[in-house]
């Protein structure tokens, strides 16, 4: 019996050295799934009810939410990609007050941001021959609700805002590829977007 207890304990003494082994062991960081997203095709958007014109993309669905003469809020919407959501929010201003207070409202609507973002990049872009004028805003941070809003305007009639939402819990990290292609589309509406 002595015989066969010795090797037995030598067994089970090198299972649990070996399964107690590599102390180099590292656990893999937590990753996000792929998302591959299409490309992108647009179409012009131009209806006689709104008093610009854009071009959307093919993928997105358009909801236009109020029409009366001087407001109209439209809804893009990516139903595949996190539920996400461009509104945007159409004024007309008549003087240089109407449209500075726009210019607040859409301050301090994207303040209400800061105290979850990391920090927030704005950039002017211009399209003289067009007389838009455009400032967008990148919401950096993970728990950024809206990480990209911005507002166009011609300065004398029309003013255009508009912020991005997703219909989900803001986890900016996992939804960076959906986010980025969303800011592309959004740029390219701006760069198409044309007043009547």
């Amino acid at each position: 019996m002595r015989h066969i207890l010795i090797p037995t304990i030598i067994c089970i003494a090198t299972l649990l050295l070996a399964a107690c082994g590599d102390a180099d062991y590292a656990p893999k960081p937590s990753t996000y799934l792929r998302i591959d997203m299409p490309e992108h095709i647009y179409i012009p958007c131009d209806t006689a009810i709104l008093p610009f014109t854009f071009e959307r993309p093919t993928h997105a669905q358009i909801c236009i939410k109020k029409d009366t003469p001087t407001e109209k809020y439209i809804d893009i919407t990516y139903p595949r990609y996190a539920n996400a959501v461009i509104y945007l929010t159409y004024k007309h201003i008549h003087d240089v007050e109407a449209l500075q207070h726009q210019v607040d409202t859409s301050y301090r609507l994207l303040s209400q941001h800061f105290d979850y973002s990391t920090g927030v990049r704005d950039q002017m872009i211009d399209y003289p021959t067009k007389r838009v004028y455009t400032t967008t805003y990148q919401i950096t941070g993970q728990r950024a609700a809206s990480p990209y809003q911005f507002y166009a305007t011609d300065s004398l009639n029309h003013f255009l805002r508009g912020s991005l939402f997703f219909g989900v819990t803001p986890n900016n990290d996992s939804l960076a590829p959906v986010i980025d292609y969303i800011e592309a589309d959004i740029n390219h509406l701006l760069e198409s977007l044309t007043w009547r």
